[in-house]
């Protein structure tokens, strides 16, 4: 019998289920137990009896047969609650189940364990919420592991399952896969389905996971990606993302090595980390580095904010402002600032800027074929906040993650964050973003550092 849950990738745990060395139930067993005693809170809901089900019942043959996955807070599952992570939805339950969690469970085999918790209404690069309290950083339990998928990042990192579901409108599954160490791919926009049901909003949330290694993500959208009537706007189905790993060719591929992209500031000591083991990948797949490139970006971050906390009033609807004190400080505090601001002239501004964006990002992409920089300005900071606005004394902080990884979410092309080393005993995250329907250049990228330096599964805590 497993006394811990695995504590390898995804696809290692695969084998093991077919070769006899652990069994689904076993390891379903394991993980509970470990959720059950994990100072993390990384999780907010258990659906044992349906998962101990499964796993009895665990198709071994499929690409993730057996293996136990957490699910993201805001990830619908019928009969599963649909909270938002807020304390204002608490007793809301789902109706459907997205399109995603149907396909890594019934094409791809893996079981649903749970939810792991999220950042009320995705809208903060924190887990901490009213409903749920705190999300633990498994590197350092005073820190946080980001949001809006902290809980998934928590779970992962943290040893308690190989792989969560996450989701990213701005960062949030690259900005927890830097905090945590993990690996955390943006993929190019509509590439999963989304729904059914989802409101195109902005149009910049994409889903995928968070995991330990390249090939589980790739084996992740191998089984989740392709069009779904449902979602007008998702693409057609590719395959080949794990057998097609190791073979793209980089060699003479155009680079930039940018700290401040998009206007953030890059805390000194991440970026030593993120240059040194850029230029060995430089080096390492023949890029080519291209240092003079402008790469400047114009502001879209408050058109953005705006624009996301009308969505967030209008689901609230006339339960605002009654239900303020039940709302996390900053998305009570966006609520306020942006109340009577989205408005025709708002909505026009906020299309002007994306167009200028989309075509500066059109440019730089004419000019160079990858950009690198980095997923977070800093390392994690506290668990229970605030949102800092310095480092050190230099003004940035985490309150830059999104100007670091936003402009992808707005262009749609895809970004991958990778672990590449350690700041103070916490991980540190390089962002590559590539040209759009380009994952399969960013997996190899990433599979030549992982395969160079490997990092930690998990956290040694």
């Amino acid at each position: 019998m497993a006394d811990s849950p695995w504590r390898g990738d995804a696809v290692s745990l695969v084998e093991a289920f077919r070769t006899g060395e652990r069994s689904p139930t076993e390891e379903l067993q394991a993980t509970y137990s470990a959720i059950d005693k994990s100072e993390l809170n990384a999780f907010c809901f258990l659906d044992r009896e349906a998962a101990e089900r499964d796993a009895k019942n665990a198709d071994i043959s499929l690409p993730f047969g057996g293996v136990p996955i957490g699910i993201k807070e805001l990830d619908l599952v019928a009969g599963w609650p649909d909270t938002e992570a807020s304390m204002v939805f608490k007793d809301r339950l789902a109706k459907t189940t997205d399109t995603q969690v149907n396909r890594i469970c019934r094409v791809g085999g893996a079981i649903r364990i749970g939810q792991t918790n999220a950042s009320e209404f995705g809208g903060v690069n924190l887990t901490r919420t009213v409903l749920h309290g705190a999300t633990r950083n498994p590197w350092n339990r005073d820190r946080t592991p980001g949001g809006s998928s902290g809980g998934s990042a928590s779970a992962v990192a943290g040893g308690l399952v190989t792989l969560a579901t996450g989701g990213d409108g701005g960062g949030s599954i690259r900005i927890p896969a830097g905090f945590t160490g993990l690996l955390g791919l943006k993929a190019t926009f509509g590439r999963v389905p989304r729904g059914p049901g989802a409101p195109n909003g902005n149009l910049t949330t994409v889903i995928g996971c968070l995991s330990r290694s390249v090939r589980d993500t790739a084996r992740w959208f191998d089984v989740v990606n392709g069009h779904e009537p449902h979602d007008p706007l998702s693409l057609q189905r590719t395959s080949g993302w794990e057998t097609g790993l190791g073979t793209v060719s980089t060699a003479g591929l155009r680079v930039a090595m940018v700290p401040n992209f998009g206007g953030g500031v890059v805390s000194p000591a991440m970026w030593q980390v993120i240059e040194r083991a850029a230029e060995e990948l430089v080096a390492s797949t023949r890029l080519k580095r291209r240092d003079v490139v402008d790469l400047s970006l114009p502001r879209l971050g408050a058109a953005w904010s705006v624009t996301g906390m009308a969505a967030i009033a209008f689901q609230l609807g006339d339960r605002w402002p009654a239900c303020a004190d039940q709302l996390t400080p900053e998305i009570r505090y966006g609520i306020e600032r942006t109340a009577n601001l989205y408005g025709v002239e708002a909505r026009g501004k906020f299309e002007q800027r994306r167009t200028e964006l989309n075509n500066r990002m059109s440019q730089i992409f004419s000019e160079v074929d990858l950009i690198i920089t980095a997923s977070n300005p800093d390392v994690a900071f506290n668990a229970e906040g605030p949102l800092p606005d310095t480092f050190g004394g230099v003004v940035g902080g985490a309150g830059n993650n999104g100007v670091l990884t936003f402009p992808a979410n707005i262009y749609g092309n895809p970004g991958v964050s990778v672990p590449v080393g350690f700041v103070d005993g916490l991980p540190v995250g390089m962002q590559i973003m590539a040209r759009h329907f380009e994952e399969q250049l960013l997996l190899d990228l990433a599979l030549d550092i992982e395969r160079r330096n490997p990092w930690p599964l998990t956290s040694p805590n």
